[in-house]
């Protein structure tokens, strides 16, 4: 087994411990496994020749997510920025981890760690930019509804449009949120 088939093992075997179970194309999945899955997929459409060090970093982005509930830090705007920068870092160290014991040096596994972080996303790194529009496209395509039908704030919904748009239009998207985005995109 290669290093990176290792490390994809390891990933996929913690995304399993998720006890939060979904039910995609009628089977019932752990969600962070189904997400991942996700983030693979979309991955394939976008960058089809992707490093197998993105690959990692994609597959690995929510690792062990359910851990750190949303709920454990303030509902506040901060609070919601704390939690998703405590998670980035919690989940790239994790990453980091498994990538060494998989057999990838320091440096490699650095950079998957920095990938999960986003550390080089105002930076222009490219590879970040494709993990970010990933996210994005999987949110758009996964979570939109739930996440917008929860919100119930057409306007803040439309401005987090605007900020997370990206390659977006490669996915259908149901009614509402087609709806939404060209409200989003018109702004």
């Amino acid at each position: 087994m290669s290093k990176y088939d290792r490390a994809l093992e390891r990933i996929d075997r913690a995304h399993k411990d998720d006890p939060n179970i979904v039910e995609a194309d009628g089977t019932a999945i752990p969600y962070e496994l189904h997400y991942a899955q996700k983030m693979t997929g979309y991955l394939e459409r976008l960058d089809p020749s992707a490093s197998e060090l993105l690959r990692l970093a994609i597959r690995a982005q929510h690792l062990r997510r359910w851990e750190v509930p949303r709920s454990s830090y303030p509902a506040t705007k901060i609070g919601y920025h704390s939690w998703r920068s405590g998670l980035q870092r919690r989940q790239a160290e994790l990453a980091e981890q498994i990538c060494r014991e998989s057999g990838y040096d320091a440096e490699e596994a650095a950079r998957v760690g920095a990938l999960v972080r986003k550390a080089d996303l105002k930076q222009g790194d490219p590879d970040t930019q494709t993990l970010e529009d990933v996210a994005c496209l999987v949110f758009l395509d996964d979570q939109f509804d739930k996440f917008e039908a929860d919100l119930g704030d057409e306007e803040k919904m439309i401005g987090i449009l605007q900020k997370t748009w990206g390659r977006s239009l490669k996915i259908e998207l149901s009614e509402r949120a087609q709806s939404l985005v060209q409200k989003a995109l018109a702004g």
